[in-house]
């Protein structure tokens, strides 16, 4: 038997690498990861070549295969398998997604009080103006065949320390409602503040918009799940981010805790491990957007699905490219 040392990361996705065998895209990062029926499926943002728009992907690993870090492929148009296939179109949602793009997707699946059902869906944040927000965010909804758009959105900033944009939407459905944490920033100022919400239906009644961490702590996505088995209650992986071009905070990188319950309350959480630095490792740096599950074949073992990027020795308005990997870790005790 091979002796698997831990951790260990795995580049996925990267643009100098292409994404054979679809030749069309450009870029793709921001996973969410989730098993459904008997696949592993990657809900991500992309963009394709000669296309501004940010558009929501998939890619997903061979049927009945294990969770794993390696051998995603994106899915293909059915019509040209040169380019990637669109989860969802505009239909209903253009007036308020499709001028920025759709950005940072959530998959939670949930139960609906009014429909007395349960639903899947994959919350995002899209651009209201330009790619650069300002944001609000919706969800698509499965409806048996496909990934259903929304005609409008379901949660906006109110609150002044929102700054008019809310993005990075992390949501599980726990004790009966529809838990989210999210981010409100402004790039140009180095502000980035962390707060939560919850609903009962995910699309009305959310409670008074909650600061979970202060902007001092420069913190981006949470990403709860429930422990692993033979865990109790409920861990989740953060980021912490610079802003604004500046050098990398000492704390940025990825962490992990735990809490008895998917608390809105930060003390409830236990002191924060890190797991990941900003240490440039050349396809990456400074991590962020983490999608976390727990190995099926050890409990103990957690996978971390994180955006990265570098920056590219070439011309162009954007100096950097974003890549996406694969954190392969034991769970910290």
């Amino acid at each position: 038997m091979t002796h698997r040392s831990f951790p260990r990361e795995t580049k996925l996705f990267d643009p100098a690498d292409g994404f054979a065998p679809v030749t069309d895209a450009l870029e793709v990062t921001d996973a969410t990861v989730v098993k459904r029926a008997n696949r592993w499926w990657m809900y991500l943002a992309g963009q394709l070549k000669n296309n501004p728009e940010v558009l929501l992907l998939s890619a997903s690993l061979p049927e009945g295969s294990k969770l794993s870090a390696a051998g995603w492929k994106l899915t293909p148009n059915a019509k040209n398998p040169s380019a990637p296939a669109l989860l969802a179109s505009y239909e209903r949602s253009h007036a308020w997604d499709r001028k920025g793009g759709r950005h940072c997707p959530s998959y939670v699946n949930g139960f609906d009080p009014h429909r007395g059902a349960w639903v899947e869906r994959i919350y995002y944040a899209g651009g209201l103006e330009h790619l650069w927000g300002p944001y609000s965010i919706g969800y698509l909804e499965w409806d048996g065949g496909a990934w259903i758009d929304q005609p409008a959105p379901v949660f906006v900033a109110s609150e002044p320390w929102e700054r008019g944009s809310v993005l990075e939407p992390n949501l599980i459905y726990a004790d009966g409602k529809w838990k989210m944490w999210y981010a409100a920033l402004s790039n140009q100022e180095d502000y980035v503040i962390h707060a939560f919400s919850e609903s009962a239906d995910g699309r009305t009644g959310w409670s008074d918009h909650k600061i979970f961490f202060p902007a001092e702590e420069k913190v981006f996505d949470f990403c709860v799940i429930p422990a692993a088995q033979g865990y109790q209650g409920y861990e989740a992986v953060f980021s912490r981010i610079s802003l604004g071009g500046k050098e990398s905070p000492a704390g940025t990188g990825l962490w992990w805790c735990h809490a008895a319950t998917p608390s809105s309350n930060l003390p409830d959480w236990s002191a924060p491990i890190r797991i990941m630095t900003a240490e440039d490792r050349g396809w990456h740096s400074g991590p962020w957007k983490p999608s976390v599950l727990h190995s099926e074949a050890d409990p103990r073992r957690m996978l971390v699905f994180f955006d990265g990027m570098y920056k590219k020795n070439e011309p162009g308005p954007f100096p950097c490219a974003f890549t996406l990997g694969c954190l392969e870790m034991e769970r910290p005790e």
